[in-house]
């Protein structure tokens, strides 16, 4: 599969399959809670205008505008029992979004890590690949299906199983900070980082095991804001934004 070059549509693009985090709260909306309507279109039309440049997109979801799996641990719920409740939350979000993108014209698949035959296929892997290689919007849902595993983790690790070339986490800042730019005004944002120096630097991007899984595969990540449309096809097509976190040799 060619890294870069023109889609069906004949615009040029740098990444041909890819997968993009979602964040339960931005399925939420401004509030970061339950559904909002209006953020699962904005969302959905992204997705739909990238897949019709022919990219092989996956998108992994999270469930935190419904249940977050830490919150419910800290108020008394087992670990497990609570993440598995925002396993679950996943795929009322994937649903949601699968509904959308299917009334926009798109073909899509939810396959989840957690079963759930009478509304979504199982992950399996050669099934995934073969949906995206039909042009298929693959929403991948229900976490590794294990507790103690956060949708960061989940998308670094399905990101390797369908082989993309990037993983991009769409998120409601436009980057990576030195800290945090809605409490410290002196947080300097970073045009790129390299694996080693997020996990020194304790940055707060992703999880350290999906860094660390992404640095030992060498799986590029963008982290951008999905707050201003059209910056998923932005990245696709190579244009600097947010933040470029990869090793010395990868090329923003």
């Amino acid at each position: 599969m060619a890294a870069s070059g023109a889609g069906s549509t004949g615009v040029s693009v740098k990444y041909r399959r890819v997968v993009v985090k979602l964040s339960g709260e931005l399925v939420g909306g401004p509030e970061g809670r339950g559904i909002s309507p209006e953020a699962v279109r904005s969302l959905s039309e992204q997705a739909v205008e990238v897949s019709r440049l022919g990219v092989q997109l996956a998108l992994v979801v999270g469930g935190g505008n419904i249940v977050r799996g830490s919150h419910a641990a800290a108020h008394g719920v087992h670990r497990a029992t609570a993440d598995y409740m925002g396993m679950l939350g996943t795929i009322i979000n994937a649903l949601a979004l699968q509904d959308c993108m299917e009334s926009l014209g798109a073909e899509t698949r939810v396959m989840s890590a957690i079963k759930a035959e009478e509304v979504c296929e199982p992950y399996i892997r050669r099934r995934a690949l073969r949906h995206l290689e039909q042009n298929r919007i693959v929403i991948l849902a229900g976490g590794t299906g294990n507790p103690y595993f956060t949708t960061d983790t989940t998308a670094a690790l399905r990101a390797m199983e369908v082989r993309a070339e990037v993983l991009l986490k769409a998120t409601k800042v436009d980057g990576v900070y030195s800290a945090d730019p809605v409490t410290d005004p002196r947080a300097r944002k970073f045009d790129r980082l390299t694996y080693m120096e997020v996990l020194k630097r304790h940055l707060n991007v992703m999880d350290t095991t999906a860094i660390s899984l992404c640095m030992d595969n060498s799986l590029p990540i963008i982290v951008f804001s999905l707050r201003m449309p059209g910056n998923i096809m932005r990245a696709v097509r190579g244009e600097a934004i947010g933040t470029f976190i990869g090793g010395e040799g990868h090329v923003p």
